[in-house]
């Protein structure tokens, strides 16, 4: 069980991902409503927010960081350098800074901090929403392992979590991050099928998904390689062989590979500003 942290925390930005983060974090009682700041552009939407969630919710970004110890900038990547020039002059050494920015790096947040404030990386993606994220994380110039464990309690609260190097960041953002889209893909692809065969749509979609849902969870809880379980389903002369030979055929393995690799590579792309 999470433990209630003892203090503040301010989410910078109240879009899909912040809205899921904090009622996260409210739900796993890891900070009280009193505890749980967040600002928004605009002063409607921020009220809306405020009505939603029970939280403040306001539009001044400097007054939210000033009252939090943790400070999450979930923002686009090109607010990122003006958000942090904003409130600059509130942040401390005591202060953890964590952007879920994609393909912003520590370095660029740090060169528009003034103090040596511990800066953290998060990547997490669109399960999230239903608390089967996966997140990957990492630390900057002054992040210690402290600040990177504190991380991966808050991310923990939304799925699983992963500490790596920012190097592979680009990575995660192209594998687990733009991940769900793919997989999207192979259910919709299974369904069609299943209705092909002369399944009702909505029994096909069903058994498409709970099957890459099981399929994910026995690679994750036996903690063998998919090419061995792929194997323990082909029985010689069987069903599932020919369809595998059908996938070979159709290129699906390479082609995966090559989604992912064109990602992780647009993503190296997607610098903000460096001004």
């Amino acid at each position: 069980m999470n433990k209630k942290l003892d203090q503040n925390v301010a989410i910078i930005g109240l879009g899909k991902l912040g809205g899921i983060l904090a009622q996260a974090f409210l739900d796993q009682k890891l900070f009280g409503k009193d505890q749980t700041l967040a600002t928004e552009a605009f002063q409607a939407r921020a009220e809306l927010m405020a009505k939603k969630l029970l939280i403040p919710v306001g539009t001044d970004n400097v007054a939210a960081v000033k009252n939090s110890g943790i400070v999450l900038l979930c923002l686009k990547p090109n607010d990122i350098g003006g958000v942090c020039d904003e409130i600059d002059h509130v942040l401390t050494k005591s202060h953890l800074l964590i952007s879920v920015a994609a393909s912003v790096p520590t370095s660029y947040i740090e060169k528009h901090l003034s103090q040596e404030v511990p800066v953290v990386r998060a990547m997490p993606n669109t399960a999230a929403q239903v608390g089967s994220g996966m997140t990957g994380i990492c630390g900057g110039k002054f992040a210690s392992t402290k600040h990177l464990n504190l991380t991966q309690m808050l991310f923990g609260t939304i799925g699983h979590t992963i500490i790596l190097d920012e190097k592979d960041m680009n990575a995660v953002t192209g594998l687990s991050g733009s991940g769900p889209a793919f997989v999207y893909v192979i259910i919709e692809s299974l369904a069609e099928a299943g209705v092909k065969a002369g399944l009702a749509r909505d029994t096909a979609t069903i058994l498409a998904a709970q099957t890459v849902l099981g399929a994910a969870r026995v690679v994750l809880e036996t903690g063998d390689h998919p090419a061995l379980l792929k194997d323990t389903v082909a029985t010689p002369g069987g069903c599932t062989i020919a369809g595998l030979l059908e996938l070979e055929k159709g290129q699906l393995k390479e082609t995966l590979i090559k989604a992912v690799i064109k990602t992780v590579q647009r993503a190296g792309q997607l610098l903000p500003d460096q001004n």
